[in-house]
């Protein structure tokens, strides 16, 4: 049996043209195009696992993807970042490759994940794609309010998808908050894990708590139903970025890092 290193790549992506992270039987995802540059670089196939999903439309500014190397005849310094970029469109960046112990997984030993969704006010070319255009401002205080009780729950199945494939609906929210920005407002929050559909649901009903349409402790209400039904419209995917994904110390097999050039 050949002998295996374990690698994470580091990575950031613009989702507008993707169909999300993972691979697609009949659309282009970067899950796809990062397997396709790996296994040209390193001449064997390569399979990568990433720490979650994104959904068609959705940006990452930090993504982890782990995947396994069969021992090589050539010097492992061949495999760095900027080889691996060249073999990328614009719109995919590797920011690090990491060797890391066998046991390392990029899903399942992340231990926290954060996530914002951006909106703006005013038609702007260049936010299109990467925020969503609302043309009422809601009511900031309002929908804080109601995101501090979505804090005091674990089970968000009125968030969730229907028909998905989890053990479990329960996810530990320990972030929830809208924010101010220069030209508009983001809502930023942080969990341990998150079900598909979850943070875009939970936008559009607080969304609806901000414009009046309910009081924010009617959002006990909605959660308590465990209805998808019960909860708000999603908002659209352009606006959704993961920002960050923490694990918890490992010790690597290795301290080096490829080419940070």
């Amino acid at each position: 049996m050949a002998n295996t290193q374990r690698y994470f790549i580091e990575l950031a992506y613009d989702g507008t043209k993707y169909h999300g992270w993972q691979v697609q039987q009949n659309a282009v995802s970067v899950q796809e195009l990062l397997n396709k540059a790996l296994s040209t670089l390193l001449r064997q196939p390569i399979e990568t696992t990433g720490c979650g999903r994104t959904d068609t439309g959705v940006h990452a500014k930090e993504y982890f993807a782990h995947f396994d190397l069969q021992s090589m005849d050539y010097r492992p310094w061949t495999m760095d970042k900027r080889s691996l970029n060249s073999l990328l469109p614009y719109d995919i960046a590797i920011k690090n490759i990491i060797p890391v112990a066998p046991e390392a997984h990029a899903r399942f030993d992340a231990t926290l994940r954060s996530y914002e969704y951006h909106i703006h006010f005013e038609k702007d070319p260049f936010r299109h794609g990467y925020s969503w255009l609302l043309r009422d401002r809601p009511d900031l205080d309002l929908m804080n309010q109601a995101a501090a009780i979505v804090m005091e729950y674990t089970d968000f199945s009125c968030f969730s998808k229907s028909n998905t494939q989890v053990k479990t609906n329960n996810c530990k929210i320990v972030k929830a908050v809208w924010e101010h920005t220069e030209k508009g407002i983001v809502f930023k929050i942080s969990a341990d894990r998150f079900l598909r559909n979850m943070v875009r649901a939970i936008v559009g009903t607080l969304i609806m708590v901000g414009r009046a349409e309910i009081p924010p402790e009617g959002i006990r209400d909605i959660i308590e139903s465990m209805n998808r039904s019960k909860a708000g419209a999603s908002v659209p995917a352009c606006g959704l970025y993961l920002t960050e994904v923490k694990y918890a110390p490992k010790p690597l097999k290795s301290e080096q890092k490829f080419d940070k050039q």
